[in-house]
């Protein structure tokens, strides 16, 4: 869950066609994902939409490889955002109806986010590179 204050939630960016799989994924979800559907559709309601040829070089779409640092541990970890679909096919793949998933999309190279892991737990990671980005890549999986 995120944090409760979107007044300390970091600016994002999604692209349009993220923006539009991702409102697919979120419609196809059973009832019992009503609160994860409620968080990621609000993290893209505050979200600037651009087109995917508009997207920055240094901003976490779908499909991107992140490396990033736990702040709290110090450990650096590299994920790959991805679909649900795609949570499987590796380890290193976190799925954007996971609570990291959710709050990495839309952010750049150098931006913190801290959200609720659970009542008494938070967790505050910053992105420290993109690896891999399909729209630098000019893979725009259309």
């Amino acid at each position: 869950m995120l944090s409760a204050s979107t007044k300390m939630l970091p600016a994002i960016t999604v692209s349009a066609l993220d923006f539009k799989r991702i409102e697919s994924v979120l419609d196809a979800l059973p009832p019992a994902y009503d609160d994860m559907r409620d968080r990621l559709f609000a993290e893209l309601d505050r979200a600037d939409v651009v087109e995917p040829t508009a997207v920055p070089p240094t901003l976490v779409t779908m499909n991107s490889r992140v490396r990033f640092t736990v702040l709290a541990t110090g450990a650096d970890m590299v994920k790959t955002l991805v679909y649900p679909k795609d949570q499987a096919a590796n380890e290193n793949n976190i799925s954007i109806l996971t609570p990291l998933g959710s709050a990495l999309l839309g952010l750049s190279i150098g931006q913190e986010i801290e959200w609720q892991i659970d009542a008494q737990k938070t967790m505050r990671v910053r992105i420290d590179a993109i690896e891999y980005q399909p729209e630098r890549a000019g893979d725009f999986h259309l």
